[in-house]
């Protein structure tokens, strides 16, 4: 059996983990397992840059830029992104015909990788794995409370445009046509939400949709020893840790950082600090009043592995969310984590289980969640809920081996 994994980076970003930990998850269960990317950041033999020489990788750091041209017409679009994913003229069909793989497994595949063109003549049986809402919409990767996903795009919001044949009409036909000649699709909603919502979509909706979700190897993200944790960040031993954290972690409206910072602010607690990480600490950073600690962007687990521990509770205040990574690494070290009901997010927290739900977008809900895990009586049962749910449920094992059985079961297909 012999599978392909295909995103544009290997281990920048969240779907890019996401995917390499699922390759990875595979390798070690025996399979024959590789990854193609448009621009390959790690050393791992097993990624497969598209790229054959150096003019090829310089041109591929600028593809993203290119396939950006069309939606700069748009004046008054917002800060979403948005992919047309109208640029060709690479060699990844050729790529994946030289792998020969049994099944071609995709992830996050914009940044001017792929064409929506070249998709349908993919020829091997192709599993999706959706990490955002641009499968099943007319370019857009938040599509935020806009519905028009389930009928042909167009006037789009997020392009701020009032014109019914718009980039996003434009993508959305081309999607349509070429969707209607992949009958070799499997759609995978990473959470049951994402599922949902694409089963939803006039895209999408007629394709076949499973639920898997990603894996986490829980021997590496493990509870650790929290004082020696401190001690390693040089984070004080006598208050409680709040940790906050992301790509882009201050400046991605979609990652609540303004909506946490409204509600640190609520907080009746004493001897708190917070920690952010991510983000430096930003030019006008909000006065808490207590002691705020940016510690910049983190490359390698081991140092997550560590600040998760290091702290008390974790707080993902994401307006949208599929199946969060930093969730999943927090509960997966022991440590609670608040969030708003969105998305995949119940997917993990289990409401006052492992963690605390709050309702969507509610501030005074948000804080009230942090003083009830800092505060909670019996906060041992909080960490070992939250460790035990990803155990169960997420461990690279057991995710592993539900997507070989899904593989089988495509590949043994008549």
């Amino acid at each position: 059996m012999k599978i392909l994994h295909i995103n544009t980076l290997d281990i920048s970003g969240g779907a890019a983990r996401a995917a390499y930990r699922l390759h990875k998850a595979l390798l070690a269960e025996g399979i024959d397992s590789s990854m193609l990317v448009q621009i390959k950041i790690s050393d791992d033999y097993t990624v497969i840059d598209i790229a054959d020489n150096k003019m090829q990788k310089a041109f591929n750091r600028l593809r993203p830029i290119i396939d950006q041209i069309p939606v700069k017409f748009y004046k008054n679009r917002t800060k979403t992104l948005f992919s047309p994913a109208w640029f060709g003229f690479n060699n990844i069909l050729k790529k994946i015909e030289d792998i020969n793989p049994d099944i071609v497994h995709l992830h996050w595949i914009c940044g001017g990788m792929i064409k929506i063109e070249d998709l349908c003549k993919i020829k091997k049986p192709i599993v999706w794995s959706l990490h955002d809402n641009w499968a099943f919409t007319g370019g857009c990767h938040i599509k935020w409370d806009c519905e028009k996903y389930k009928d042909k795009c167009g006037s789009c919001p997020r392009l701020g445009s009032n014109k019914e044949n718009d980039l996003s009409r434009w993508v959305w036909n081309r999607k349509q046509k070429t969707f209607s000649k992949m009958d070799n699709l499997i759609i995978n909603g990473l959470s049951r939400w994402i599922m949902n919502v694409s089963q939803q979509s006039s895209l999408l909706k007629d394709k076949r949709h499973i639920n898997l979700p990603n894996p986490i190897d829980t021997n590496t993200f493990k509870p650790f020893d929290k004082e020696e944790s401190r001690e390693l960040w040089n984070l004080p031993k006598n208050k409680k840790l709040i940790l906050f954290g992301a790509m882009s972690a201050t400046s991605d409206i979609n990652k609540g950082f303004k909506e946490l910072s409204e509600a640190l602010k609520m907080l009746n607690l004493k001897d708190i600090e917070f920690v952010v990480f991510g983000s430096s600490k930003p030019q006008n950073a909000p006065d808490f009043k207590f002691e705020t600690h940016y510690v910049g962007h983190l490359y390698d687990d081991i140092s997550l592995v560590t600040l998760y521990n290091a702290v008390d509770v974790m707080v993902v205040p994401s307006l949208q969310e599929n199946l969060s990574n930093t969730i999943m690494e927090s509960l997966s070290c022991g440590t609670p984590v608040v969030a708003f009901d969105v998305g995949g997010n119940s997917d993990m927290i289990e409401h006052k289980v492992n963690g605390y739900l709050a309702k969507p977008f509610d501030i005074e809900g948000l804080a009230s969640g942090i003083e009830w895990i800092l505060n909670n009586a019996d906060y041992k049962s909080l960490r070992q809920n939250a460790r035990e749910k990803v155990v169960k449920n997420f461990d690279s094992k057991i995710v592993a081996q539900k997507y070989i059985n899904l593989y089988k079961e495509i590949l043994n297909k008549p």
